[in-house]
């Protein structure tokens, strides 16, 4: 089988989940934050492992020939009476998705497709293939370690996140430690937040910030609570209506992973956008 990518993670506190579906899905699944899926397609197929080793050794060679870590597999079939795009079309736009987040492309033809995203140490492989003329395809994601916060998610990937969970981890607000100010490189994850908000005009978020466990517990609320002040004000600045965003900051206390590691620690050092109803 065959994999794929796209960004974002989730955390389950702070606010009570809400449950979105998407009408024809197998229950329990859900789209990986990292990649949205292609219209008019259902989840027919989804199994997530903590961790797995996958032999991609018949179409990469040497060392990265094998993937091993989190492994997310989601199968879509075309939609009930709707119509399925080709197998070309299907991997092309993957490949677009794919290109426009920095990844690098291991191996592409025309029905498949295998990619592998890098920040610093931080790898993750992703997988397409499509079936059955185009009626069916399948995505494998295999994280090898947790992303820091590098990876730009769309406004699309955002939506499908907070349409799935209520919410979406944001990677890709940077800031220097301990300080609230955020850093001009953030600015390609501010205009796909703006992007998602004008495209969606009665969305409202909760913007929250997270820590690791580093230090102080107090300082990190505090710290937390400035920097979601200061999305806020970076998001208001590019021309978001206040009255949509609320921050607020939860400190260390809704990891998304062990504060034991650095992978860890990364990962807990987000932004989180949560629906407001």
């Amino acid at each position: 089988m065959h994999h794929i990518f796209v960004i974002i993670v989730f955390c389950s506190c702070f606010i009570t989940n809400i449950a979105f579906t998407v009408e024809g899905d197998i229950k329990g699944s859900q789209d990986h934050p990292l990649v949205s899926r292609m219209p008019g397609y259902i989840i027919n197929e989804y199994d997530v492992k903590d961790f797995d080793s996958i032999d991609m050794s018949a179409y990469i060679s040497g060392p990265e020939g094998k993937w091993d870590g989190k492994r997310t597999k989601i199968g879509h079939v075309a939609r009930p009476g709707g119509k399925p795009i080709s197998m070309a079309q299907l991997t092309r736009n993957y490949l677009g998705a794919f290109t426009k987040i920095g990844a690098k492309v291991l191996f592409e033809d025309g029905r498949s497709l295998l990619a592998r995203i890098e920040k610093g140490q931080a790898k993750t492989y992703v997988s397409m293939a499509a079936y059955n003329e185009g009626n069916s395809y399948e995505l494998v994601i295999v994280e090898t370690k947790a992303l820091e916060q590098e990876v730009v998610a769309d406004a699309s990937a955002l939506l499908q996140g907070i349409a799935t969970a209520g919410k979406v981890a944001v990677y890709g607000i940077f800031f220097d430690t301990n300080k609230a100010v955020v850093k001009p490189e953030s600015t390609p994850t501010l205009e796909q937040i703006v992007k998602l908000l004008k495209q969606n005009p009665t969305l409202q978020l909760y913007v929250v910030g997270h820590t690791d466990a580093t230090g102080l517990v107090q300082a990190n609320l505090k710290l937390s609570s400035d920097r979601a002040a200061a999305v806020v004000a970076a998001l208001v600045a590019h021309g978001v209506s206040a009255s949509r965003l609320s921050p607020t900051g939860v400190g260390p206390y809704c990891p998304e992973s062990s504060n034991r590691t650095e992978e860890g620690r990364a990962k807990n050092r987000r932004v989180e956008l949560v629906e407001r109803l």
